[in-house]
């Protein structure tokens, strides 16, 4: 027995090294059955009979199936001779079929695939590059023969690499990555060589191929390793830039960079705006410094030239007695003449005669009827403030931030109108930093770095964590059942009736499709006489680099594809690698994505419960001391949510704001002249009461706008009450200020007397809330739905305001001072005391020292030339800075201090390789279904070069300049593909009940012999439009499995949507993203995408039967929020400009037309917003739609800061300028400085205890910056200014005033008069009774006192 085997080992031996090497035999011929070495195959592993003999002449059916199947070695009927039967032409054709289902797109790629299994197995010379290696007995219907179960392949390598070069770059458009990279095992595209390639084609443990082939790739002339009489085979492969013999085409440039047009090189990047070879916007702002310094001391220079000639005139003054003060200005006034006085000045008198006799009507009618009017306004804001029942919050940022009518918002509601909404992505991003790494001795794949975080232990516990978060259930009373997350989770290739396994769940673990079996599976494995153990982590190297195989390279034989069908791509399970080398990776990502719905669906509830929960689980874990990953995590509503519980949060933050400026404004309107009466003079129900009108002038805005359905937001909750807060105290401190400092005169009645002073203020106070109300009722012009709301909400509240301290807190101030001048206390209405009340107006503290100290030194005649000078160099530094501020708002700053949603912000920025997915979608109006269409859309062999999918992919080679990193994948490309005759995908049933109807690929093809489209000369395959519309649906619902990976359910089937005619109304093709971290890039990215969409609209549009609206554009779920950023700078300054106008508008209007004070208050305020601007640069506040509605509010609040200091320096009869400015200075900036700085301050500084990064930057930064330059621009420069440029004075007010000053002395002259003939009267009355006591009586002497009498009289 031992004989007779080492015998057939002997004779086998014999027969394997000496079979014949000359040309025209075969090496072995026909099949034999399975190989029996080979298990677990995709498909059935034939393999060849050894048979070396003659190789066979072919004729009729056997002619005909090979020239079908290898058209490159047919010679003509009567002259073809080969090494393959009929049989093992069938299976190559079935074999090289699936092959064709990802080359079919490029016919040279094919023809060379073909080429090479074609003279492997049917070469008539076969001896000649073939040596057989091993063979073994098959035992197939009861017959043995010896099979062929491995052999070598000797090729040229010019073939070689010419054939790979004509595949290498051929794509899947349904991935947008490349063929090859199915096709060369852990490798990848990237690692990718013709070794590499043929040595996966050759490796039978990939389940494709039935034996194994060693592939030996040898240059010319080189004999090393070649057996005797063999010849690497050196046929002609073809270039993918050539046509095949058959008169294939060549292939697209999608497929083929040799095929590519000459592209003009892209125009360079546009480059910084500079000037000299230096920044222009730092040479303009120098220039602008220079010519507003120069100009500012020329003005200098003419003013003391003119001076100087006018010396000898103010000399000869002096002698007159006309006094100088220090800045060298008359003190005295010469009279005015009635005709001296202009229209302008009377008609600014009579504007401020008729507004302050009004006010002071209406304040005494208001202090007079107390109650009733607190009464009746206490009514109206309880009817106003009663529509806050239907008050209606936004929190959707959406709805926030983009207009109904915006481009961004018009195309994210036709997306989601024609498709589904855009997935819910719910995401954990692990890692685990302190586990130390390891090196792996692979036997398939060598040494392998693998990290801490990439260990079984840990790829188990996160099996573990997925699948508990895969069982979350919990009852919905929305939906009356236990919801599981079968019920909500995006299932792509089973949505109609999802199990758990057909859900979306991207992770790691599915490469062993979630089953701990697979990952404990391990095998002994012999590799080239090499016997060593493969596991896990072979798997892993093998699928993380090959994610759409269906079996590894291992004895394991397990397959890469998730458990619900479809891939997992590397960069979707692991992160923070570098150059492909996952196995080093530093994260694992896992992925749950959840079907997304309207907010008006019952299952939009659902999701969110179900997400609610899942961030329960993940929180749970977090928490539990045994987890070994250290990680960050979201949800789909983790954004809404995480901005609501700040929201929240800071609240009391707010609140105790507004209780330190209602403490402050309660102590600081307070008369404190004895500690007796500290209790009568507090004003502390005054504060109090003046708080109450702000917050009721909020409520009845906020009422009004929730009756007429404008919904409000946590923006409008936050900032109008503030805004509101900081114009009302400013009039509530002019007022009680006025009122404090005020004597009231002989006979006048306090209710008088509260009319008079309402009267003097209530103007300024007008001037003010009707500019800022006016300015942002036009601010409501605004696109942005929360500028707008915010705009209407505080353009109400401010107005409501101004109504109320007209009505309700003058009858406040009346209760008071009743209170007062009865000597009662505040709190204690009851207890009186008994020191009276001081016959002097009480001035205070700061107008005194601001009279006394600050005035004077402000406006000293150098002080004054530093401040100009300083204030202009900060006006130009903040235009250079204006200049480069940052545009934009990143999402992290959306979040409180501690989020989680920051560590996921981190995480995803530091280990994600890709970025957002972007569609570009086609609307209707484009004919699909014609060549032309087809044509102008796809990507493979026959389309245009510059196509549309053709130009998305020529952009991601600039991923740079377009932040496109992977080619958009195409329906059209597949369904092409799909349909093509050279693949198993689309036939027709030719037996049984569905004759004629489509026939899926795993059906056999004894029932489908038919193909959908007869095979075409050049290899374009093209539909008729009949055909189109025919096979479209089968495709879309056709499962891709291995027999075709074409087909369009999962890919597709939403991404095409028809009308009831079959007419396609929209339809999208997905590209990727570069990884973008911050709003400046998904801006850029935006405006690049709408680029390259607007130029393929332009090109489709010129397909015949194009509709002229047809459009294309690209929709990505971030651009409505990233769009506000294209038009926000325009935007903001149309906005500001808005706010601005009214102020000098009002302003002008209020004063008579004073046009000169208009527009110095305009300026002023421009430049504190232009400053505020600056500042934002200096301090990293980024310009956006909370910055611009800030910016808006400190255009109100400048108008605070400035108006009362214009007007009051207007109608000063001060003698010169300076003078006037120290006057307005004392008298309205002590009033400006505790009403609206000191105001302001206090509540600013508690908000820097904020936990929201928003409320800290947006609120507490940007407010305290704008507060402190309207301080210092209203209480510094624009003192100065007036002194130098303010307009001059009134001289119809200058005129009232002499006249009743002339007056005054006149009554005082007469009144001497009067007192002097009293005198001599009662001289006289004495000297008579004298006489009378002393001299006999005198008849005519009574008449003489009576004649004095009546002429006193008379006088």
């Amino acid at each position: 027995m031992v004989h007779t085997a080492a015998l057939i080992t002997f004779l086998a031996c014999v027969v394997l090294s000496g079979a014949t090497t000359k040309p025209g035999f075969c090496a072995f011929y026909e099949e034999c059955g399975r190989n029996p070495t080979v298990g677990g195959t995709l498909i059935p592993p034939i393999v060849p009979c050894l048979d070396p003999s003659p190789a066979r002449h072919l004729t009729g059916e056997h002619y005909k199936k090979f020239k079908e199947v290898c058209p490159m070695l047919d010679q003509g009927e009567t002259n073809t001779y080969a090494c393959c039967s009929i049989k093992q032409l069938s299976s190559l054709e079935k074999s090289l079929g699936l092959s064709k289902n990802v080359l079919v797109r490029c016919p040279s790629c094919v023809e060379n695939f073909a080429h090479l299994h074609c003279i492997n197995t049917c070469s008539p010379n076969q001896t000649q590059s073939v040596k057989v290696m091993k063979v073994m007995n098959i035992t197939n219907l009861g017959v043995t023969k010896e099979g062929v179960v491995a052999y070598q392949s000797f090729i040229s390598t010019t073939f070689a690499e010419t054939a790979f070069q004509s595949c290498k770059n051929v794509r899947i458009p349904a991935t947008g990555g490349f063929a090859i990279s199915t096709m060369c095992g852990r490798y990848g595209a990237k690692l990718c060589t013709a070794q590499r390639w043929y040595d996966f084609q050759g490796d039978s443990s990939n389940g494709l191929a039935p034996l194994d082939i060693d592939f030996q790739l040898k240059k010319e002339g080189d004999t090393s390793g070649v057996p005797e009489g063999v010849i690497p085979y050196n046929g002609r492969a073809l270039k993918c830039n050539e046509t095949t013999p058959t008169g294939g085409e060549v292939c697209s440039c999608q497929d083929c960079e040799e095929s590519c047009p000459s592209v003009p090189p892209l125009d360079p990047p546009p480059a910084p705006f500079k000037l000299f070879g230096v920044d222009g916007y730092l040479v303009i702002s120098i220039i602008l410094l220079c010519l507003l310094v120069l100009g500012f001391m020329f003005y200098l220079i003419v003013s003391c030239v003119v001076k100087s000639k006018t010396r000898k005139d103010e000399e000869g003054g002096k002698k007159k007695g006309k006094n100088k003060d220090q800045n060298s200005n008359d003190v005295t006034q010469r009279i005015i003449h009635e005709s001296e006085v202009s229209c302008a000045d009377r008609n600014s008198l009579a504007a401020q005669a008729f507004m302050s006799l009004q006010f002071q009507r209406w304040g005494t009618f208001m202090a007079s009827y107390p109650l009733t009017v607190l009464l009746v306004a206490a009514v109206i804001v309880v009817i106003f403030s009663a529509g806050l029942k239907s008050i209606k919050l936004t929190t959707d940022p959406v709805e926030l931030w983009s207009a109904p009518n915006s481009r961004a918002r018009q195309e994210k509601d036709f997306h989601d109108t024609h498709f589904t909404p855009f997935f819910r992505t719910n995401q954990l991003i692990l890692t685990a930093p302190e586990r130390q790494g390891h090196i792996y001795d692979s036997l398939l794949f060598g040494q392998q770095n693998f990290s801490g975080l990439v260990s079984k232990d840990l790829i188990i516990e996160l099996l573990e964590l997925q699948t508990k978060i895969q069982k979350i259930e919990f009852f919905s009373e929305d939906l009356n059942q236990t919801v599981t997350l079968k019920d909500v989770c995006y299932a792509p290739l089973n949505p109609s009736n999802p199990s758990l396994t057909d859900c979306a769940v991207n992770s790691l673990p599915q490469y062993f499709q979630n089953s701990l079996d697979n990952i404990n599976a391990k095998v002994n494995m012999t590799k080239l006489g090499v016997t060593k153990e493969v596991d896990w982590r072979d798997h892993l190297i093998y699928c993380l680099n090959s994610p759409l195989s269906f079996k590894d390279i291992t004895d394991l034989g397990m397959s890469c594809m998730a458990d619900y069908g479809a891939p997992v791509f590397s960069f979707l399970a692991v992160g923070g690698y570098e150059n492909e080398d996952y196995t080093n990776a530093e994260a694992f990502i896992m992925t749950f994505s959840l079907n997304n719905y309207i907010r008006d669906n019952p299952k939009f509830k659902v999701v969110l419960q179900w997400e609610k929960e899942f961030l329960r689980v993940v929180q749970d874990y977090q928490k539990n001391p045994a987890a070994n990953f250290t990680f960050a995590y979201m949800a789909e509503r983790s954004l809404e949510d995480e901005i609501n519980r700040t929201t929240a949060e800071d609240i009391p933050i707010f609140m105790i704001s507004y209780a330190v400026i209602f403490v402050y404004i309660a102590v600081a309107l307070g008369e404190y002249n004895s500690w007796k009466r500290i209790l009568v003079d507090s004003k502390f129900l005054v504060g109090l009461g003046g708080i109450l009108v702000v917050g009721c002038s909020v409520l009845a805005s906020m009422g009004f706008y929730s009756w007429i359905g404008i919904p409000s937001s946590l923006v409008i909750l936050q900032v109008v009450p503030f805004l509101v807060l900081a114009v009302g105290a400013d009039n509530i401190f002019i007022f009680v200020l006025e009122y404090q400092r005020d004597a009231r005169r002989s006979g006048e009645t306090r209710e008088e007397q509260i009319g008079r002073v309402l009267g003097q203020v209530a103007p300024s106070m007008l001037l003010c809330s009707l500019s800022e109300s006016v300015c942002f009722f036009l601010g409501a012009l605004s696109t942005m739905p929360a500028v707008k709301s915010f705009a209407l909400y505080a353009a109400l509240a401010v107005l409501m305001d101004f109504i109320l301290q007209m009505t309700a807190f003058v009858a406040l101030l009346s209760l008071d001072a009743r209170r007062q001048d009865s000597n009662r206390c505040e709190l204690l209405c009851c207890v009186s005391v008994s020191t009276q009340r001081p016959n002097e107006p009480n001035e205070g503290f700061l107008l005194p020292f601001m009279r006394k100290y600050y005035a004077p030194v402000l406006l000293h005649r150098y002080t004054r030339v530093i401040v100009m000078l300083v204030f202009i160099f900060m006006f130009c530094a903040s235009i250079f800075l204006m200049l480069n501020v940052k545009v934009g708002l990143d999402q992290e700053l959306a979040m409180p201090q501690g989020s989680y949603m920051l560590d996921y912000f981190k995480y995803l920025y530091k280990y994600f390789e890709v970025g957002v997915p972007v569609y570009f979608v086609t609307k209707r109006g484009f004919n699909f279904n014609s060549e032309e269409g087809m044509n102008a859309v796809c990507s493979s062999v026959g389309c245009d070069q510059f196509s549309m999918t053709q130009k998305i992919r020529y952009a991601t080679d600039h991923p740079d300049r377009s932040y496109l990193a992977i080619p958009a994948n195409s329906w059209v490309d597949d369904f092409i593909d799909w349909l093509n005759p050279g693949s198993r995908c689309c036939r027709l049933y030719t037996l049984g009940p569905n004759t004629g109807q489509f026939c899926p690929a795993n059906i056999s093809g004894f029932l489908c012999a038919r193909k959908c489209l007869n095979p075409t000369a050049d290899g374009v395959v093209r539909p008729t439009v009949d055909e189109f519309y025919r096979f479209l649906p089968d495709f879309l619902g056709n499962r891709p499995d291995l027999q075709c990976s074409k087909g369009g359910l999962g890919a597709y089937d939403t991404s095409v949507v028809r009308d009831e005619k079959g007419e396609i109304i929209a339809s999208r093709f997905m590209a990727y993203h570069t990884t973008l971290t911050n709003s400046q890039e998904f801006t850029a990215a935006l405006i690049r995408a709408r680029e390259l969409a607007d130029n393929i609209t332009k090109s489709m549009r010129k397909v015949p039967g194009t509709s002229p609206d047809f459009e294309v554009f690209p929709y990505t779920i971030t651009n409505v929020f990233y769009e506000q950023y294209l038009t926000i700078v325009p935007e903001g300054l149309f906005n500001i400009s808005l706010c601005l106008l009214p102020t000098f508008v009002v302003c002008c209007l209020l004063l008579g037309l004073d046009l000169l004070s208009g527009l110095l208050n305009l300026c002023t305020i421009i430049m504190i917003t232009v400053d505020t601007v600056g500042v934002m640069t200096l301090w990293s506040i980024d310009y956006n739609a909370v910055a611009l509605i800030n910016l808006v509010t400190a255009v109100g609040i400048s108008v605070e800061f400035v108006s009362h200091m214009t007007r009051s320096f207007a109608l000063s009869i001060q003698p010169t300028h300076v003078e006037r400015a120290k006057e307005a200075t004392a008298k309205m900036g002590s009033a400006v400085f505790a009403g609206v700085a000191m105001t302001n301050l206090p509540g600013i500084l508690v908000l820097a205890f904020a936990k929201a990064q928003l409320i800290q930057i947006f609120f507490f930064r940007l407010n305290l910056v704008i507060t402190l330059l309207g301080m210092a621009h209203g209480l510094i420069f624009l003192p100065v200014l007036l002194s130098y440029f303010g307009p001059s004075v009134n001289k119809a007010v200058l005129f009232q005033h002499q006249q009743a000053k002339s007056n005054l002395e006149m009554t005082s002259k007469q009144k001497e008069i009067y007192d002097n003939i009293s005198y001599e009267d009662t001289e006289t009355k004495e000297e008579s009774n004298s006489r009378i006591k002393n001299a006999p009586a005198d008849p005519k002497e009574p008449s003489q006192v009576v004649e004095k009498q009546g002429r006193t009289d008379s006088l």
